[in-house]
């Protein structure tokens, strides 16, 4: 036997040497590629536009490819050129149309396909620019099944169209009558986006922002016009999902605006910009903000009040713009500028300054809201001390669960400290031993983890934050996402509610939803909170398996496997195999995201669905009551 064992070693080494030996061999001259931009560009998007997506969320590359079309054309309305917009989003195509000066006729092939070019290298045509690096429309032309430019200028116009980033038809220099400007329409790859489709809010809300940081632009889109007289003043009325407590502060500067309120809502709200842009992420001058805003507040009332005191509630937000800004990634969602120019204040003193002088003066002429602005403060720091000792409890609680129960099964993104995948990382929360136990079994333990709730959650609306600590559950569930002092720390990018899609589990996620709006109103709003879609039929023979989401989905599946399949419904998520959830929660899984919709309140919302029985709520139920059976086969 010893014998035999050392034979087995000797030959798995050798294979092992030998395996080694291939591969250096391998490592050669032949080895090394060089791609093409459009090849790079469609091998690697995500170092271009993030994340691919389907369009079901606002940060999804289709919306990126959007973007940078419309960031070349606001700089042109930032430079003096071209006050309207004109823009279209349909399934043939999605075409924007600027009045700027038009892209010089000789460079229209080099500006869409040679990487790395452009005019916004030189910071006297483009002083204060969002694209600088020459990347913006080359990504959008390799991303793009069809992509077509057009520039007037002077009379005279140059049309290029691609596919792929490939040159199909060139026009050569001809005369016209158009106005000057650019167009582009592109039709974005299926190849790379799959069943991709643009959601009409979030294009309106980019568009929208976009004119409350260019006061005197125009857009038209799908055959309506937007316009913003008052920036971010009329930003934050269009975003206040909770009536102010106080008159909107709204301040501007040479190259700075910020306006802020106070609300009744838990969590801090902030929008920041730089040179147009949404920074979702925040950054330097976000940062430098917050900080101002506390540090102002603490001089003026002479008080060394807590800055969580200070900024609860708050509702803010703040636009710079610098030259040759510095962000984090090529979607530009994070500003890492430290400087606004080589011989200017760093970008955190300029904020600084602006905010603390201007604010100042504000509150000094303004006493009605310095009051008003005070008592908000006391209110908060009231709670605050009257929670702080269940607090205290709370966290021993959680840090003993994280010991010793299995509630949470973290990913291994967090125990090897890898966070730069953060962005990968998601946890379930379900209920019940069998569905968690499914799930565990089938996730990728590198970036999901799973929470199990214990039955069904306390109805949280009305109640105060002491709750979220004296409610195990609650408690826990904040542990395990650490969001207690805001989303600054939250530990996965994707907080996916996992329940039956029965009765039980539509109440489950009412009562998870009403939490988190409850008192984590942020994790709704930055789109972190999502529904996992789980199949409700199997419909099989010998030789296909189809997962179907809905009974049109069955009917399809039945015709395309012939008669007598066999079809099973999952009642629950317990009742699928390990093996079968792989499907449903790997590459291809279908997520709904938790939005709310413009102008919608969360106060009246909750009320009225998670307060009391009301004529209006029963007429409601039997207006949209569905009666579900099972088909009988």
């Amino acid at each position: 036997m010893g014998a035999l064992k050392c034979l087995r070693i000797n030959l798995f080494s050798l294979y092992l040497w030998k395996f080694e030996v291939k591969m250096t061999q391998e490592y050669s001259e032949q080895a090394i590629r060089t791609l093409d931009w459009k090849e790079h560009i469609r091998k690697r998007p995500g170092m271009y536009i993030g994340k691919l997506g389907d369009g079901a969320s606002a940060d999804d590359g289709i919306y990126v490819l959007l973007k940078e079309v419309i960031d070349n054309s606001i700089d042109e309305f930032m430079m003096g050129f071209g006050k309207k917009l004109e823009i279209s989003v349909s399934e043939e195509a999605i075409t924007v149309r600027d009045y700027g000066r038009g892209i010089p006729l000789g460079k229209v092939i080099d500006v869409a396909s040679k990487m790395n070019t452009g005019a916004k290298y030189d910071s006297k045509v483009f002083k204060k620019s969002v694209g600088l690096n020459g990347v913006g429309i080359k990504a959008v032309n390799a991303l793009s099944k069809s992509f077509t430019v057009k520039a007037a200028r002077e009379g005279e116009i140059k049309e290029v169209e691609f596919t792929r980033g490939e040159i199909v038809r060139e026009e050569p220099i001809g005369p016209t009558s158009e106005e000057n400007g650019t167009m582009i329409s592109f039709k974005p790859d299926k190849k790379i986006f799959r069943d991709y489709s643009y959601r009409t809010d979030y294009v309106v809300n980019m568009l929208k922002n976009y004119t409350f940081l260019n006061a005197g632009l125009t857009i038209h889109f799908n055959g309506e016009k937007y316009i913003s007289k008052n920036g971010l003043l009329d930003l934050l009325e269009e975003n206040l999902n909770t009536p102010a407590l106080y008159p909107i502060i709204h301040l501007k500067g040479e190259d700075i605006e910020m306006a802020m309120t106070h609300g009744n809502q838990y969590g801090e709200d902030y929008y920041s910009f730089v040179n147009g842009q949404h920074t979702t992420q925040g950054g330097t001058h976000l940062a430098a903000f917050r900080e101002a805003v506390v540090r102002t507040v603490r001089d003026f009332y002479k008080k060394d009040f807590d800055p969580t005191d200070i900024r609860a509630s708050i509702v803010a937000a703040i636009a710079i713009k610098v030259e040759e800004p510095v962000f984090e990634s090529q979607t530009k969602t994070k500003l890492g500028s430290r400087d606004v120019g080589p011989d200017g204040p760093s970008v955190r003193n300029f904020v600084m300054n602006f905010v603390q002088k201007e604010l100042d003066n504000f509150l000094h002429k303004n006493h009605e809201v310095a009051e008003v602005l005070l008592k908000r403060i006391q209110e908060s720091e009231r709670e605050r001390k009257a929670i702080s000792g269940v607090k205290k409890l709370a966290r021993e609680r959680a840090k003993k669960a994280n010991l010793h129960n299995k509630k949470l099964r973290d990913c291994r993104v967090h125990f090897n400290g890898k966070k730069d995948r953060k962005e990968e990382s998601s946890i379930f929360i379900t209920e019940g031993d069998s569905a968690s136990g499914s799930i565990t079994k089938s996730r990728d333990v590198n970036t999901q983890a799973v929470f199990s709730l214990k039955g069904k959650p306390l109805n949280s609306f009305g109640l105060t934050k002491k709750i979220v600590y004296e409610n195990e559950e609650f408690n826990l569930l904040q542990a395990a996402l650490n969001i207690e002092d805001g989303l600054d720390n939250l530990r996965y990018n994707h907080v996916i509610i996992a329940t039956d899609a029965d009765v039980d589990g539509m109440h489950i996620r009412l009562l998870l939803i009403t939490f988190f709006l409850q008192f984590f109103p942020d994790l709704v709003k930055k789109g972190h909170l999502y529904i996992l879609q789980t199949p409700l039929f199997r419909v099989r023979n010998k030789k296909k398996t189809f997962y179907c989401y809905s009974e049109e989905e069955k009917t399809s599946a039945i015709k395309k496997t012939g008669p007598k399949p066999e079809i099973t419904r999952f009642k629950g998520l317990g009742e699928i195999s390990p093996g079968e959830f792989k499907h449903f929660i790997g590459q291809d899984m279908r997520l709904e995201p938790v939005r709310m919709k413009r102008h919608e309140s969360v106060k009246e919302m909750l009320t009225f669905y998670m307060g009391k029985n009301t004529p209006k709520r029963q007429e409601f139920i039997i207006d949209n009551l569905v009666v579900e059976r099972d088909d009988v086969e």
